[in-house]
This record gives C-alpha cells, structure tokens and sequence, in this order.
C-alpha cells in the first residue's frame, strides 16, 4: 500500500519549540515590570524647603502609593513563581504554547500601568476594578498556557497530574479569592478590598504551614 505522502512543514511548525527562550523573555519582562512599579513613588515636591514636619507630610502622603506598590510587587512576584514552575515541567513547547505566555506577559506589562492608576485613585471603585481586570488576565492566560500544554502533552510526564492538579486548583481559588475581595468594595470602602487582597498575597508569599491556609 502506497503511504499518504506527508505535507511539507511550515516554518510555523518549527518555531516556538525552545522553551529556554520563553524562560529568558519572561524573567527580562518580569524584572523591567517589577522595576517600574516603583516610579509610582514619587519624591515629594515643595515651593520652598520644606521644615521636617512638612517632609514628614508628604511622606505619609506617599502611604496609598507605597501600600499598592507592596501589593503588585507581590502579585508579580507570586506569578513570577507560578509562571517559572509551569515552565520547570516543560518537556518541549510549541508555537501556540508561546503565544498564550506571550498574551500572559502582555497583561504583566500592564500591571505598572493599573497600578498607577490604582495608587492615584485608590478611593475609587473602577480604580480598583481595573486593577482586579489585570489579575484575572494574568491568571486566565496561566491557566489556558496549563490547559492547553496538558492537551498537547508538552509536560513531562513525570508528577504531571500532581503538577496539573496542584497548579489549576491554585490559580481557580486564587482568582475565586481576588474576585470575592474586589467584591467587597461594591458594599464597603476600597481600602477594605486593598487590605484583604494584600492579606491573600501574603499568605501566597509566605506560604505558611496554618491548617486550613496553606491548602491554598
């Protein structure tokens, strides 16, 4: 029997296969993202030289600032880590795998941007609901990069349904958690939604041994 003739790859076909270089641009993305949080900090400017109680104002002027910069800091750097885990158990990639960690480092790219808006506006409701829009996208592209690698088997084998179970659990409750503080603000002010989304990160950070937290 004559075999059906196989059609001519494409170029497509063989790009995206290094998973070595989405390790390299995630971390380049990630570090200049991180790095940019900080220019939401802004020095504290004075027509005259100030006295130290003048200083010491607008220092305390700069708390919602630096309390939204800790918090993405944090949300950065826990999807840094979940990101760098995914990729850990790569045994080979593909074009479209890339495509989708591409659209999930494009909404860390935006996190500077929400989180500017956020320390500007942090008593407004659509300040804070951006802010939430930016961490469902990067959640939902990190959880279609699992699904999606699981489908095509470009995870090792190896503890892969541990690994699929542990990570679509984690990212599910995490964006269930962010969801229901966000929430929040629609019946309290928004400074309560702040404070329970960095109590969540921090326990995602901290990861602590507590019964009942540390399953999440």
């Amino acid at each position: 029997m004559s075999q059906t003739p196989r059609p001519p790859r494409r170029l497509a076909d063989l790009s995206g296969t290094d998973p070595n270089r989405l390790s390299g641009i995630s971390d380049g993305i990630f570090a200049v993202g991180m790095t940019l949080l900080v220019l939401g900090l802004l020095v504290p400017t004075f027509k005259s030289p100030p006295t130290e109680n003048e200083l010491w104002n607008g220092l305390v002027g700069l708390a919602p600032h630096a309390l939204v910069y800790a918090m993405s800091f944090m949300t950065l750097g826990i999807f840094w880590l979940g990101q760098g885990t995914q990729l850990s158990r790569l045994a080979r990639s593909n074009r479209h795998y890339q495509w989708i960690q591409l659209v999930f480092l494009f909404s860390v790219t935006l996190v500077p941007f929400s989180t500017a808006l956020l320390g500007n506006f942090y008593w407004l409701k659509v300040a804070l609901i951006l802010y939430w829009l930016n961490i469902l996208l990067l959640g939902a592209a990190l959880l279609a990069a699992l699904e999606y690698g699981l489908r095509a088997g470009l995870f090792r084998e190896e503890g892969r349904t541990e690994m699929a179970h542990l990570m679509r659990g984690r990212i599910l409750i995490a964006q269930a958690l962010y969801a229901v503080a966000t929430a929040l603000c629609l019946f309290l002010p928004t400074w309560v939604s702040i404070g329970v989304i960095v109590a969540i990160q921090l326990n995602y950070a901290l990861a602590p041994r507590i019964p009942f937290l540390y399953r999440f």
